[in-house]
C-alpha cells in the first residue's frame, strides 16, 4: 500500500491537479481564443503516461528522471496558461504572437496531416545528407588517424574548414545546385562530415597503445587491425562527433528550409509566421522540438547498444 501511495502522491501529480484546477479560473479576452479542452486532453494523456511509467519502470533513478520531465512539462503548461489565457499579460497587441496553449494544440490537431507531410520531407533530407556525410567521414578519419604523418597535416586543414559555420554555405548551395533538395542534402553533408571526421581522427589517435600492441602480437594485417581493433576502440569518440553533427544538421536544415524551401518543417513555420499566424507557427516549433528530441533519443539508444561492451 505504501508503495502505491508513494507513486501517486508526488510533485508531478500535484502539478497535474493544479493544471486542471486553473482551467476553472475565468480568463481574460484575448485575440486568439483559448480552447482549454485541448489543454485538458493533452494533460490527461501525459498523466496516463506518467502513471504507467511510475508503476512499470523498476529502476528508481530512471523512474525519477521520467517523472521529473513530466513535472517540468506540467509546470511549463501552468505558467503558459496563466500568462496567456487567464491573465493575458502580453495584452491584445502581443497576444497573437503568444497564443494560449489550447489554441496551439487545437491547431496541431487540425493541421496534423500537413505537419506529418512536412516532417516526413525533412526527415528524408536529414537521413540522406547525414548518412552521406558520416559514411564518407568515418573511413577517411580512420585512414588519416592511422597514418600519423598524413593525419597531422590533414588535422590542421580539417580544423580550419570545420571552423567555418556550414550555414554560410546555404545561399551558395541554393544558387549553384540545380534543386533546393540537392542544396539541402549538400549542406547537411557538410554539417555532419566535419564533426564525424574530427572525432574519428581523434578517436584513432587516442586508442591505447596496449590495444594496438595486442593486435600486432596476434599477427593481424593492417586492414583487420583498422576495422576490427581500431574502429571499435574509437567508437566512443566517433559517436561524440556524430551526435554533434546530427544536432547541427537539424539546425541547418530548418534554417535552409526557412530560406528557400517549398516543404519541410522550416518552411511550415516560416510560411505561417510571414502571414502572422503565430498559432500555427508555434505548433510547428513544438513539433520540431519533439522530432529532434525523439531522433536524439533513438540515436543515444543505438550508441548504448553498440557500446555495451564498455559498460
Amino acid at each position: 500500500m505504501k508503495h502505491i501511495i508513494d507513486r501517486l502522491f508526488t510533485v508531478p501529480n500535484g502539478l497535474f491537479v493544479v493544471l486542471l484546477l486553473i482551467q476553472l479560473l475565468p480568463g481574460k479576452a484575448t485575440r486568439i481564443v483559448d480552447h482549454p479542452e485541448y489543454t485538458v486532453g493533452l494533460t490527461l494523456i501525459f498523466e496516463v503516461i506518467l502513471l504507467t511509467a511510475s508503476f512499470s519502470i523498476k529502476e528508481k533513478q530512471s523512474r525519477q528522471v521520467f517523472t521529473d520531465i513530466i513535472g517540468f512539462i506540467y509546470a511549463f503548461l501552468i505558467l503558459w496558461v496563466l500568462v496567456t489565457a487567464k491573465f493575458n499579460l502580453f495584452g491584445n497587441a502581443k497576444g497573437a504572437i503568444f497564443p494560449p496553449p489550447g489554441a496551439v494544440f487545437m491547431r496541431f490537431v487540425d493541421d496534423i496531416n500537413t505537419i506529418l507531410d512536412n516532417v516526413r520531407y525533412s526527415l528524408v533530407l536529414i537521413f540522406q545528407g547525414y548518412m552521406l556525410g558520416v559514411v564518407a567521414a568515418i573511413p577517411l578519419g580512420l585512414f588519416l588517424g592511422w597514418h600519423a604523418r598524413v593525419g597531422a597535416a590533414a588535422g590542421y586543414i580539417a580544423k580550419f574548414l570545420s571552423s567555418i559555420s556550414p550555414i554560410i554555405y546555404i545561399p551558395y548551395a541554393i544558387v549553384l545546385l540545380p534543386t533546393f533538395r540537392s542544396a539541402s542534402v549538400f549542406v547537411i553533408v557538410v554539417a555532419s562530415f566535419w564533426p564525424a571526421l574530427a572525432s574519428t581522427m581523434s578517436g584513432v589517435l587516442n586508442v591505447e597503445k596496449r590495444i594496438i600492441d595486442s593486435g600486432k602480437a596476434l599477427g593481424l594485417n593492417r586492414l583487420t587491425m583498422l576495422f576490427r581493433v581500431i574502429l571499435p576502440a574509437s567508437l566512443p569518440q566517433i559517436f561524440i562527433g556524430c551526435n554533434q553533427g546530427l544536432s547541427v544538421s537539424f539546425i541547418l536544415l530548418i534554417s535552409a528550409e526557412m530560406i528557400g524551401a517549398r516543404s519541410g518543417m522550416g518552411y511550415y513555420v516560416n510560411t505561417y509566421a510571414d502571414f502572422g499566424n503565430y498559432t500555427s507557427a508555434l505548433a510547428g516549433v513544438f513539433v520540431i522540438g519533439i522530432v529532434v528530441t525523439v531522433i536524439t533519443f533513438l540515436f543515444n539508444l543505438l550508441q548504448r547498444f553498440l557500446l555495451k561492451w564498455k559498460q
